[in-house]
């Protein structure tokens, strides 16, 4: 297999190269991002379920209007902390998918090297002794 030589390039061009092949995966930084935001989009539930338990006890302005805003709170509040442990989960997941291909791109650069060097000569094995 002949090898490329890839030319010289700059910095920008070198990141931009690489967003364009798939010779270096941008996986770690890309999936920062996505986690954060995905965060971002589950505080705002949260923030969500605050105010519609504070806008229901409100609006009921008696006793029963904070009996029926505590459990909106306090279910609410389970299920943003559910979804930030799924989201989690999710992202760690995708993170160890797209190291297990980096690990076989590897081997396989490897089994491609194996395969293209000249096989090493047997050393000779002694004869077996004679009784």
């Amino acid at each position: 297999m002949a090898s490329r030589s890839k030319p010289k390039r700059g910095a920008g061009a070198s990141l931009f190269w690489d967003l364009l092949t798939f010779d270096r995966l941008m996986t770690n930084s890309v999936i920062h991002l996505i986690y954060w935001a995905g965060l971002g989009v589950i505080a705002l539930g949260a923030f969500g379920t605050i105010g519609a338990a504070v806008g229901v006890a409100l609006r009921e302005e008696s006793l029963m209007g904070l009996m029926l805003a505590i459990p909106v709170l306090v279910a609410g509040l389970l299920v943003v902390g559910a979804l930030i442990l799924l989201w989690r989960s999710f992202c760690e997941f995708y993170v160890a998918i797209f190291r297990l291909s980096d690990d076989l791109h590897v081997l396989r650069q490897q089994a491609d090297a194996e395969r293209v060097a000249p096989p090493r000569p047997a050393a000779p094995r002694p004869a077996p002794p004679q009784t």
